[in-house]
């Protein structure tokens, strides 16, 4: 006999929270169950990580479905952590509006600039720039954030070598970790490197949000948000969320990375993001013992020739080195690791050139205002 959900929610009213004493269907803990015969999914949502209590209650949920439900049942549950739920769980609802200040600050409102990196399609190294990019400018003098927005793919952690959790202040705000100069958040620092993240579309944007509105990142020169690959809910919910300065679309010169760049900067155009530029990465291999030769792996100039065509600004390009591997690899971006080499000097000068555009947009534009986008399919 197939087993029901509502089968499945019966069960899981015997399974109590041992902090806060109540039962994880009236905790609303229980989100996206799916049955289907005898197999059961679904995400035991916990507003903090705690690996002890996500296995206890992991263990308490298999013996309730299989003594109240179906001895055979197969299950798969998968822990999300969603850190505005403290709160609410502790029992502190939050202040009605009369009670709250007169005016209330913008999300992001200590942030300059926010810059958002993205790319069409996945592979280009888009985290790798965006990751150099941030640890550039901080050299130059400037306080930067760098916020990983990919929920399914964190490359933060890796790239700045980071292991640690953050800290968490007494008002429930991450504390960004600072490394390499760069105030660094990711979905990344919050689960295990071995723990996929099973969520659905309304899962994935509520986190972004989350990070944006409930990180003490206080006062940042520059924000750079690495972006996943694509043009989907995530950057919609970025646009509509927070007051974007403007998006860098990274690319490789192959064909198939330019016919998702068009993509990209379509989109950013449609919801009246300013396209500072593109770079071109891997845009050609130098090898180590040879400096003067570049051999065109993937086409030559493919994405400078396509910003000329799309009438957006071309930022520069980044070579295709072991160097960059090997440094991002060990947790220490290139420009940080070996400030003087080809690679290195290439990103300070496409981060110098989008300070640049930045600072001919204040004088154009004024501050930047957040962005009201009505999308139809």
């Amino acid at each position: 006999m197939s087993i029901h959900k509502e089968q499945v929610k019966s069960a899981l009213s015997y399974v109590m929270h041992p902090e806060f004493e109540k039962d994880l269907i009236s905790l609303d803990l229980i989100q996206d169950l799916i049955t289907q015969e005898k197999f059961v999914s679904f995400t035991l949502e916990l507003p903090r990580k705690n690996d002890a209590l996500a296995a206890h209650l992991k263990k308490a949920c298999v013996a309730a479905i299989h003594k109240y439900v179906d001895s055979e049942a197969v299950m798969d549950i998968t822990v999300g952590i969603n850190i505005s739920r403290q709160k609410e769980l502790e029992g502190k609802e939050p202040e009605a509006p009369e009670q709250q200040a007169p005016q209330q600050n913008p999300v992001l409102s200590g942030v300059k600039h926010v810059i958002a990196v993205a790319s069409g399609k996945g592979g280009v190294g888009k985290s790798t720039v965006a990751a150099n990019l941030a640890v550039a400018l901080s050299q130059a003098g400037a306080k930067v954030g760098l916020l990983d927005t990919d929920i399914y793919g964190p490359s933060v952690p890796t790239l700045f070598g980071v292991k640690e959790r953050p800290n968490i202040t007494t008002q429930k705000k991450l504390v960004p970790i600072y490394k390499h100069g760069v105030h660094l958040v990711s979905m990344g620092f919050l689960v295990d490197t071995d723990q996929a993240m099973v969520w659905r579309g309304p899962m994935v944007t509520s986190a972004v949000k989350q990070f944006m509105q409930e990180v003490e990142w206080g006062e940042l020169d520059y924000l750079i948000l690495d972006l996943p690959p694509g043009t989907g809910d995530i950057q919609l919910t970025i646009v509509q969320t927070v007051p974007l300065t403007g998006a860098v679309i990274v690319s490789t010169p192959q064909v198939v990375a330019l016919d998702d760049v068009r993509k990209g900067v379509a989109m950013f155009q449609k919801v009246n993001v300013p396209v500072l530029g593109v770079i071109e990465n891997m845009a050609y291999f130098t090898p180590e013992d040879m400096p003067e030769k570049k051999y065109y792996i993937f086409g030559k100039h493919g994405a400078r020739k396509l910003a000329q065509k799309l009438e957006v600004p071309f930022l520069g390009e980044i070579p295709l080195r072991e160097q960059i591997r090997e440094t991002s690899d060990s947790g220490t971006p290139v420009v940080e690791a070996s400030p003087t080499s080809v690679s290195a000097i290439g990103f300070k000068e496409i981060a110098n050139r989008i300070h640049q555009s930045l600072a001919m947009l204040d004088q154009e534009t004024g501050k930047s205002k957040k962005i009201e986008i009505n999308i139809r399919p």
